[in-house]
């Protein structure tokens, strides 16, 4: 290898580069030159004098930085063929670079740094400390030199410990050498970070202020924050005792540099990492030295400065991190207070909580938020929530809550001092209130924590609070509401601080109910403030709708004072009728809906809470309701249903069997005149008649205004609605001697569970012929040849609205339209929501039917094959948003509330045929998307637009979902499943999946499972289903079918004569599922625990496992035949479960899917060196341990 070579390849090398970095070059130069540097890489012998040559300090950065990269290469991939000399070559060489090969610290590119060091780590991760002991005593030596090299020895020990604890990306053996080493000599390293801050500091300090020093002094800055980069990443896993050696002298320099404006958030990052340090508390004890005079007056006066600047990012970024040290403090106060531990309240905790409340106070709302959890925590704790100085601070959270709940602070407005931090901290208004609403629903949280330790306080400040409202003009603001002239929209002033003033008060009154005696309760005041709100008139429909959350609030004090009640009731009525202009043709805005479904709510609701309260006053309530339905247009179907059900709870009261079926005859006779009429039949069978009637094969002129067909859509409206109302709300009463004084009671099941008449059985029953034919009628609606006679106004009738679409494929609504839009804006949005409402609604009463009238519903005759001729009916054509509510509200609720006696007869007769067509249906979907993903065509965008396709696929894994959870449900009893359940969310599967699971040894299946697992088509289609959908690409139901149902429902037919194809392609299943989902912890746990249990369990029957083994990629073969041979020889002692599990996991990882970014990803390969801790056979030593050059345990790097 001549010099000549050398250069003359590195010339073409920087030509190379050059092309590549220039913005100027052409695509094709661009990828020869890129494809010429990577072969050189690749194959060329002499990469290390070259790599040499090219980082010279005389090049520029970008050759330089690709000259380092050579050689980061060459360590990562060829150091275990290169001789020991090269070895040794490179090695001096680099540290020759560290030493003298770079520019100064100030002048120096990041980038050169950053690869420099990485070479120095992956030499270390080789190689120290066996073959290269002295590594840690060099590091020292260049850190002498100067500032330069004291930066790249910090940037090198920081990328250590990144790698090796943090990221863990090297074999086992390897890193538990070098983290062994590095604990051993973690004293050294920490007194040398620790000394290196120390006197860069110093002398930071001295020469910062001389303008002729300032290079030096910056010098010494940049080395001061490469230390306590450095030391963040150590201190999160060292020993504690590290961290408080010296009297916690670390913690002391720490608070020191708090103040020093260039390393105060390097420092306050090392602070925050100290003292949210778990582990025994006696090692934590130290850390109270935090609460004495000289770190809290650091902290303190840190902060004062800090915020005293104004809003500057770099300032914020520090009360952030500030804020996050306090919230920690107070978290270690709370959990070593009250142990076993001696710690006492700190005697600086009232400066503390003053000094947390100042946080609490700050313009910025990301602030406030970030204090919550720990107040919850102070006020909570056994001990500190009895201690005078938090006491004291109760009444001043709670001022503070008063103006954190205003939602102020949107990013795009100016209105208030938040509104600049906003910008800094969210992307958009959207994103600003998602934030808020659940920030404020967890002050809600804390407030009523503050309120039992204070509950009159609370209670004093939302009366007064409530008063200046009630009294205080209202402010509309610059923002009109579309609803009418002259009212709030939600951003107006007075709405803002309306609905901030309900939220406290909700929260405050009710905790003062549960906290309170009856007897201490001011209820004279309380009375006087419902009064006053009581008066109180409005015609604004946001602020009435606050005036009825505060008259339910403070609703409880009726029960002291019953003559309220009529005043309140009548209230209430006045608002469910509600219109800001009288006999308006206009359609109803959102916000004036939502007063009218307020008002509605509040009655079921008090009727739901009080019954015993409004028993009394049930007449007159009848004859308010009798009234409001005699117009039939005066209410909504919705809200009509909703007074109709407050009078149901109510004559649930009555206790008596015979009145209350009187009472809901008389009720339900005009609906049930209707519903019979022949008319009504013949529309309810017959799907032509059924568009015709509801007005979908009209083609209308004016969509906005003209809907002849409304008062017929609103007839059948209002009959389901009140089927479902009465079969939701008419009960018999729960305790046994009232049900059997009352003539509910009928005697027991063979069971042993209690038989109960519903009086609302014989009406309901009555209707239901009616209600099957139309869920048949509506499924027929479907068909193409029905959808073909919709009007052209109305051909999308059976579609989504818009709203359930954004839903699914979650995107924010515009806030303002919320509360400003009409409820429908065309009358096909209406004729769409009609459908949507109706549909949903059928299912909800059937699902509610078996709960409500047990077996008089599931004896109904022939009842499985109704519903089977009915609701089950052409799911061929039903869109996957339809059979998703169909099997979460009916079938779900059917199969739960189902007495085992009737699962022959009803409930195998209809989950056998469902199961087996929800397989097939999901079958094909999969194969249609992975199809799909396959081909990527462009032609098919043009019809079927991207937003369409993912709203189909995100449909697919919603039923997927629904269908595997209807399968765990029927099949699998919960006992043990809890704790392994991720949160059921339809959201984000990442963030949902739980890292290491571990069946349930004990999740059996329950008698309907076992009822179901007999028949051998049902058995057969929930198998399948289980099984195929491992590989479906949906995360969240892979792990759940995992882990709840796939062993179950195998280990039931395992007794049974599997067929050896059977058996392979179960285990081939979770194999691919393994293909597919891999790459996410969560799944991959689960199912190479499912693997393990099904080939330990079958294996030893089936061969064929072992051939489907010997088809994985990569597999070892030898290391396969020892696992079988231990697991075929009962003789053999057990290894213990992780072990097999392990050597398991180890065989099967050629199928284990890979995340993509790693797919292609070049293998690094880093040997094991001598073990430092077990003594090795003399007899091993010179074949096992000496690398191909013969080098054993000689060190490979002299000093």
């Amino acid at each position: 290898m001549s010099a000549e070579q050398v250069s003359g390849l590195c010339e073409q090398l920087v030509k190379a580069v050059t092309v590549i970095m220039d913005p100027a070059s052409t695509q094709r130069y661009r990828l020869e030159a890129l494809k010429f540097c990577e072969e050189f890489k690749e194959k060329c012998p002499i990469c290390v004098p070259c790599g040499l040559k090219l980082a010279e300090k005389t090049q520029t950065a970008i050759v330089r930085h690709f000259g380092l990269q050579i050689l980061e290469h060459v360590v990562k991939y060829r150091w275990n063929n290169m001789p020991r000399l090269e070895k040794v070559y490179l090695k001096n060489n680099v540290m020759g670079l560290i030493s003298s090969g770079t520019q100064s610290i100030l002048e120096e590119e990041s980038h050169i740094k950053d690869v420099l060091s990485r070479i120095v780590v992956e030499m270390i991760k080789r190689e120290w400390p066996q073959h290269w002991p002295d590594m840690l005593k060099e590091l020292d030596t260049l850190s002498k030199q100067g500032e330069t090299q004291t930066e790249l020895v910090m940037f090198i020990l920081l990328r250590l410990a990144e790698d090796v604890v943090t990221f863990q990306t090297l074999p086992t053996q390897r890193r538990r050498d070098i983290q062994q080493t590095l604990t051993q000599n973690m004293e050294k390293i920490f007194s040398f970070l620790l000394t290196a801050l120390q006197q860069n500091v110093n002398k930071y300090r001295l020469m910062k202020t001389d303008l002729a020093q300032e290079p030096k002094a910056q010098a010494n800055c940049r080395v001061g924050i490469a230390a306590l980069n450095t030391l963040a990443g150590y201190i999160d896993w060292v020993a504690l005792s590290h961290i408080t050696a010296d009297n916690c002298k670390l913690l002391e320099m720490l608070c020191l540099l708090l103040n020093e404006p260039e390393l105060q958030v390097g420092a306050a990052e090392c602070l925050l990492i100290a003292v949210s340090r778990k582990g025994k508390l006696e090692d934590r004890r130290p850390l109270m030295v935090l609460f004495g005079d000289v770190a809290m007056h650091c902290i303190l006066s840190a902060a004062q400065t800090a915020d005293g600047e104004g809003l500057v990012e770099k300032h914020y970024v520090f009360l952030k991190r500030l804020c996050q040290v306090l919230c920690a403090l107070g978290s270690q106060l709370c959990a070593l207070l009250g142990s076993d531990c001696n710690v006492e309240t700190p005697a600086n905790f009232g400066k503390y909580l003053e000094s947390f409340l100042a946080f609490t106070t700050h313009p910025s709302q990301f602030l406030r938020s970030s204090t919550q959890i720990t107040w919850g925590a102070l006020f909570r704790h056994e001990v500190l929530s009895r201690d005078p100085l938090l006491l004291a601070v109760v009444p001043k959270y709670l001022r503070a809550s008063m103006t954190n709940l205003v939602k102020v602070g949107f990013p795009s407005k100016a209105d208030s001092p938040s509104c600049e931090y906003s910008r800094f901290d969210f992307d958009s208004d959207e994103d600003f209130n998602a934030f808020f609403n659940s920030f404020r629903a967890q002050q809600g949280e804390v407030m009523r924590m503050a309120c039992r330790l204070d509950p009159l306080t609370g209670f004093q400040m939302a009366g007064e609070w409530l008063k200046y409202q009630l009294t205080a003009p209202v402010d509309t603001g610059p923002t009109n509401s579309k609803t009418g002239e002259g009212l709030c929209s939600i951003f107006s002033p007075s709405f803002v601080q309306w609905d901030a003033m309900t939220f406290f008060s909700e929260s405050v009154i009710s905790q003062m109910f549960r906290t309170m005696d009856k007897d201490e309760i001011p209820v004279n005041d309380g009375i006087n403030l419902l009064q006053l709100v009581l008066n109180f008139e409005t015609k604004d429909p946001l602020i009435l709708s606050c005036v009825l959350t505060n008259v339910s609030a403070l609703f409880p004090f009726v029960t002291y004072r019953p003559e309220y009640l009529p005043q309140v009731l009548s209230k209430l009525f006045a608002s469910v009728t509600f219109e800001v202009v009288e006999e308006s043709k206009a359609p109803r805005t959102r916000a004036v809906k939502n007063v009218r479904r307020h008002a509605c709510s509040s009655i079921i609701k008090m009727c739901r809470d009080y019954p015993q309260l409004v028993l009394p006053n049930f007449e007159m309530l009848y004859n308010h309701v009798k009234q409001l339905l005699s117009n039939e247009l005066l209410l909504t179907q919705m809200e009509k249903c909703a007074l109709m059900e407050a009078l149901v709870l109510i004559s649930n009261q009555f206790k008596d069997y015979e009145r209350q079926k009187a009472f809901l005859e008389e009720l339900m006779a005009p609906v049930a005149g209707l519903w019979l009429s022949p008319e009504m039949q013949r529309v309810l069978s017959d799907p032509e008649a059924f568009i015709s009637y509801v007005g979908a094969d009209n083609k209308i002129a004016d969509p906005v205004v003209e809907d002849p067909s409304g008062l017929n859509r609103s007839r059948i409206s209002f009959c389901v609605y009140t089927i479902l109302g009465v079969v939701k709300r008419a009960r018999w009463p729960a305790a046994t001697e009232e049900a059997k004084a009352g003539g509910f009671f009928l005697g027991y099941l063979p069971s042993g569970t209690p038989m109960y008449r519903n009086p609302c059985t014989e009406q309901v029953l009555k209707l239901f012929d009616n209600l099957l034919a139309l869920i048949r009628t509506h499924n027929n609606l479907y068909m193409p040849e029905m959808v073909a006679r919709l009007g052209d106004t109305f051909a999308k009738a059976l579609d989504m609205l818009e709203v359930e679409k954004n839903a699914i494929l979650g995107l924010p609504q515009p806030l303002l339209e919320l509360y400003d839009s009409p409820v429908y804006k065309t009358v096909l949005e209406r004729m769409q929501g009609f459908f949507c409402t109706l549909y949903d609604n059928c299912f909800h009463i059937l699902g509610n039917a078996g709960p409500s009238m047990q077996q008089d519903f599931y004896t109904v005759e022939g009842l499985a094959t109704q519903l089977l001729s009915s609701a089950f009916n052409n799911l061929n054509n039903i869109p996957d948003y339809r059979l998703r509510p169909m099997l979460r509200v009916f079938v779900k609720p059917l199969v739960l509330s189902c007495p085992a006696e009737y699962y022959e007869t009803l409930v195998c007769p209809m989950l056998g045929p469902l199961f087996t067509y929800l397989h097939m249906r999901l079958s094909q979907k999969w194969q249609v998307i992975n199809q799909r993903s396959m081909l990527c065509e462009d032609d098919a965008a043009d019809d079927n637009p991207e937003s369409q396709e993912m709203l189909e696929e995100q449909l697919v894994r919603l039923l997927t979902r629904e269908v595997m959870d209807l399968a765990t449900v029927c099949c699998v009893s919960k006992k043990g499943v809890e704790q392994n359940t991720t949160a059921a969310v339809d959201g984000d599967d990442d963030e949902a999946m739980a890292t290491e699971v571990t069946p349930p040894a004990n999740a059996e299946l329950t008698e309907l499972g076992k009822c179901l697992m007999k028949q051998e088509d049902v058995c057969t289609a929930v198998l399948i289903t289980a099984y195929t959908s491992l590989s479906w690409k949906d995360t969240l139901s892979c792990q759940r079918t995992t882990t709840q149902l796939c062993w179950p429902l195998l280990k039931q037919v395992l007794p049974g004569n599997l067929l050896p194809d059977a058996v392979s392609w179960f285990f081939t299943s979770v194999l691919k599922g393994l293909q597919v989902h891999g790459q996410h912890d969560g799944c991959m746990a689960a199912l190479v625990h499912l693997a393990f249990q099904i080939y330990e369990a079958l294996r030893p029957r089936y061969g064929e496992l072992k051939a489907v083994m010997e088809q994985i990629p990569d597999i070892q073969l030898e290391s396969l035949e020892q696992f079988d041979s231990k697991l075929l020889n009962p003789t053999l002692q057990k290894v213990a479960d992780k072990r097999r599990k392990d050597h398991f996991k180890r065989l099967i990882s050629g199928c284990i899917g890979k995340p993509i970014g790693e797919q292609f990803r070049k293998e690094v390969h880093i040997r094991n060196l001598p073990s430092l801790f077990k003594k090795v056979k003399p007899s091993l030593e010179t074949d096992v341990l000496e690398n191909e050059d013969g080098e054993g345990f000689n060190v490979l790097f002299e000093p």
